[in-house]
């Protein structure tokens, strides 16, 4: 039986700006088919490599269609994978797998949304259906993120980078800037702050 990995901090990412992932390989979608079926077996590793193949990309996607809500996009990457360990089936290729995965994130996020109605948030997720069908579509929203996180002061990017996409805890990054934990903290609290509304900047100009 496959279970959550209690280690799992905030997805990791690759470093800003990211690289365009290319077209998928004959290796990579033998890759993907591997994984389905390791997953349909129950195998914890086609589990982990999973988690690790796509939850960099998974995270981004939700963070930009949560508009920074970085809570959000770790709740709902991680939901995206847990489902795919239960019910993912077979897979013709990696671009199958990608859009089963990215399918799954946008249906939590649309959970999330309705489950907010009743008590309407000041970022909205009207453009969530629709909008990021197609690879392009997600890609542009892979970039917004880019985009709002190269808008930081140097200083916020980094931590954010560290906290976020390496997986760093306030601790090692304070060892690495000679900081308290408690400045660590104050400084990823201003970048949030700045992150979110660069994002619907971002966001608004794809409008």
């Amino acid at each position: 039986m496959i279970v959550s990995n209690p280690s799992m901090a905030y997805p990791i990412s690759e470093p800003t700006p990211r690289m365009k992932e290319s077209a998928a390989s004959p290796v990579d979608d033998a890759e993907a088919r591997q994984i389905s079926a390791g997953l349909a077996k129950g195998d914890e590793a086609a589990f982990n490599q999973l988690y690790d193949r796509y939850h960099r990309r998974l995270f981004r996607l939700a963070l930009a269609l949560g508009h920074g809500d970085e809570g959000l996009a770790y709740d709902a990457a991680q939901s995206a994978l847990l489902t795919a360990a239960a019910k993912l089936k077979a897979v013709a290729s990696e671009e199958h797998l990608w859009n089963w995965l990215a399918r799954a994130t946008r249906q939590y996020l649309g959970k999330d949304r309705r489950k907010k109605q009743r008590h309407p948030q000041p970022i909205s997720l009207e453009d969530l259906h629709g909008a990021t069908e197609g690879v392009a579509a997600e890609t542009a929203l892979e970039n917004s993120v880019d985009a709002a996180l190269l808008a930081l002061e140097p200083e916020d990017r980094q931590v954010v980078e560290w906290f976020y996409f390496d997986g760093l805890s306030h601790k090692e990054i304070a060892a690495r800037l000679q900081m308290t934990d408690k400045a660590v903290s104050n400084r990823l609290e201003r970048a949030r702050a700045k992150l979110r509304p660069l994002l619907l900047k971002e966001r608004s100009r794809e409008s």
